[in-house]
């Protein structure tokens, strides 16, 4: 928040000067009607005050006579309205000066009660927005604002926005529905298909041209497999809850590392690993599908005997992993677009052993859905410095535990899109 937004009022401090603002005009007006109205009534009273000051019946002095002239009716007449102007004058300033600070008084204490009515006034739309912070914390759509008052326009918007969050929820429920039906009608036909290809491969009267079809068609078939559970994962990814838990970072990639050791060492590659300690709170099982994603997006769009490195840290309150290839070079006006679904760089479009395009989409939307980010930077030689950054959690020291791996809650990942 910069400097200039912390002093931006709130809504309530701007309620609470606006009510201060109306009552302190109103007494503004107030106050000037009143001195006009005692100013009319004085001068209308003027005549009659004088005549007792003459008959003696008003103990206020005149003033003396000029030595060796008598008083006249123009001297009476002159010191009646040098009085009358006197009693005027202090009246009126009298009424000035203690009708302000009566109003500021009272301005002050409206100050006090503006502060007061103007929270008692947005009570309703601060549970709207607890509420709100609630759902978007923890994803839990059944909760509901359920406010109870008159029927006013914060009722109408706590109702809208309880309606809101009923469809919302019917949603989410409709799209996981959704992902667990198509992963079954999805999946269960690419694996029979795979199952009959291996059969009619392996029969001993299989000529070499079968043999030959059916490893194409395995690689088509494998191929396809990745594809789906790649849009199987972003979907079921994107804006959904995690089942947050303590994990270390150096713990997932030294895991996945050793899964990729093998696909490594037949590109020539020799991981370079720097591993800190790195603690987070997320999925296990995405967060491990996010950082295996990286590396093996890393190893296939690598050179032969190129460079990589997986490197894990906490900084900044961050927990970070940064993997890092050779390769192809990236121009930098092109290194959003591979963070969308099925975006490759150049004729890549057309290999099909280096996956289906949607690998860093998914680790993009992993990463938005435990509150972190991921950024990429093209290598000045080829290739990708990518950075993902999760919140950092402190580790609660346990006697006799540790931070559990997140490799022991996964028994085997997907490979990458």
């Amino acid at each position: 928040m910069t400097f200039t937004e912390r002093l931006r009022p709130t809504i309530r401090m701007r309620l609470t000067l606006l009510y201060t603002g109306l009552f302190i005009g109103a007494g503004v007006l107030l106050l000037g009607l009143t001195y006009f109205l005692v100013k009319n009534n004085l001068d209308n009273q003027a005549v009659p005050k004088a005549a007792r000051m003459l008959d003696g019946t008003s103990k206020a002095p005149l003033p003396p006579p000029e030595q060796g002239v008598e008083a006249t009716d123009r001297s009476v007449e002159v010191a009646m309205v040098r009085v009358r102007d006197d009693y005027q004058r202090k009246t009126l300033n009298a009424l000035l000066t203690q009708g302000g600070i009566a109003l500021g008084l009272v301005g002050a204490a409206g100050i006090g009660f503006g502060w007061l009515l103007a929270d008692r006034a947005l009570r309703p739309v601060h549970k709207i927005t607890e509420t709100a912070g609630r759902v978007a914390r923890s994803h839990d759509l059944t909760e509901r604002i359920g406010y109870e008052g008159p029927r006013d326009d914060v009722k109408e918007l706590a109702d809208t926005f309880d309606t809101m969050l009923g469809r919302l929820a019917r949603a989410f429920d409709g799209q996981r529905r959704f992902v667990a039906n198509a992963s079954h009608e999805l999946r269960t036909p690419l694996a029979i298909n795979r199952t009959l290809i291996d059969v009619a491969v392996r029969r001993p009267d299989a000529t070499g041209d079968v043999k030959r079809l059916g490893e194409s068609l395995l690689v088509v078939n494998g191929r396809h497999e990745r594809l789906i559970d790649g849009l199987l994962t972003l979907a079921g990814t994107e804006g959904v809850a995690v089942d947050a838990g303590p994990l270390d970072l150096a713990d997932v990639a030294g895991h996945v590392l050793d899964q990729a050791a093998r696909e490594a060492r037949e590109r020539g590659l020799t991981p370079r690993r720097d591993l800190g300690r790195a603690v987070t709170s997320g999925d296990p099982v995405l967060v491990e599908r996010l950082v295996q994603n990286l590396v093996e997006n890393a190893v296939r769009h690598n050179r032969d005997g190129g460079a990589l490195s997986v490197t894990t840290r906490s900084r900044d309150g961050w927990a970070e992993v940064v993997v890092s290839n050779t390769g192809p070079v990236v121009p930098g006006y092109e290194v959003e677009t591979i963070f969308e679904p099925f975006r490759r760089l150049g004729n890549d479009r057309l290999r099909s052993d280096r996956g289906s395009g949607l690998g860093l989409s998914i680790v993009r939307a992993t990463a938005s859905a435990h509150g972190g980010t991921v950024t990429a930077v093209p290598r000045p030689g080829g290739g990708l410095d990518v950075t993902v950054r999760l919140p950092s959690r402190a580790p609660v020291p346990v006697l006799g535990a540790s931070v559990e791996p997140a490799a022991r809650h996964v028994n085997a990942v997907p490979g990458p899109g």
